[in-house]
């Protein structure tokens, strides 16, 4: 057994879901936090922030949330959060007793707030299935998600990263890949980036360079996609959809992307996000991202 997928199953509740689970279906993935990173001080912080938040938001509702993945999935606080921060009203039930009524109000709740985050399926880093199944990093993304958009002037512990393994069926078996994921901004990069990139500094001092730097740019790119018989001649257009991305990358990294995984002539705005964030996902793989990066 891949040594990474036996060290995320020493940890009991994951081991405990797998165990009580269906087999998993072939082509689907699973993103799993790596017990190295379960019980880190920095994602303890971040747990206990939200947990006071909530509770500090809902006070004269008298709910009081205790543990994040079970006093979330079924909906009812995620109801009650975005009711009292947005005033939104959702056309669901206070209370949902069945799994198949809490899925269909997960379903309401997430749409609304996808629709008002202004979010594309693929930008979503949670799902109702992902919730439903108390999934402690889905159960993150998405309440830092709220907090940012409803109250942005919220003091989030910044940097809080985690290593995840993820678990994908495969027709040789189970497939693993490591990654590290940030939950919150990573605010020194942001910062180092804001007063060192060099990008920056062209644009603002050296606008009469911009013209130079963009022609050596193309050579460069030309000269890896050229051999796919591609021809960039305008960086701004061309990228914008992630296919030239992509295929870059592939070349510069000695693969071959399987066309299944992107659009190669994507239709629309969905597919032209999934092909960007497709490439952002590869680079920080890679170790070459370290700082997010904006998909849209």
């Amino acid at each position: 057994m891949d040594p990474d997928l036996l060290d995320a199953f020493t940890q009991p509740s994951t081991l405990d879901r797998f165990l009580t689970e269906d087999v998993i279906a072939r082509g689907e993935k699973r993103k799993l936090i790596k017990p190295t990173s379960s019980n880190s001080p920095k994602l303890e912080e971040l747990k206990l922030f939200l947990t006071e938040w909530i509770n500090r938001t809902l006070k004269e509702e008298h709910i009081v949330v205790k543990s994040l993945e079970e006093d979330l999935y079924d909906g009812l606080v995620l109801h009650h959060l975005l009711e009292n921060l947005g005033s939104l009203k959702l056309d669901v039930d206070k209370l949902a007793l069945t799994e198949k009524k809490q899925r269909q109000k997960l379903s309401v709740i997430l749409e609304a707030v996808a629709k008002c985050l202004q979010l594309e399926e693929s930008q979503l880093k949670w799902s109702v299935e992902s919730i439903l199944a108390k999934d402690l990093l889905s159960t993150l993304h998405l309440l830092v998600a709220i907090a940012k958009h409803f109250e942005p002037n919220l003091a989030l512990p910044p940097n809080v990263q985690v290593e995840t393994i993820t678990i994908e069926t495969t027709s040789r078996g189970l497939k693993t890949s490591n990654a590290v994921e940030y939950i919150t901004e990573n605010k020194e990069n942001i910062e180092v980036q804001s007063k060192d990139d060099a990008f920056d500094e062209l644009f603002s001092c050296a606008p009469d360079k911009l013209d130079a730097v963009k022609k050596a740019l193309l050579q460069f790119v030309n000269q890896h996609v050229g051999k796919l018989g591609l021809n960039v001649k305008d960086i701004e257009s061309q990228f914008s959809d992630g296919v030239i991305l992509l295929l870059l990358i592939g070349q510069l990294e000695g693969y071959f992307l399987n066309l299944r995984n992107f659009f190669l002539t994507p239709a629309s705005t969905t597919e032209m996000l999934h092909n960007v964030n497709l490439a952002l996902e590869l680079l920080a793989e890679g170790g070459l991202l370290s700082f997010p990066v904006n998909s849209e």
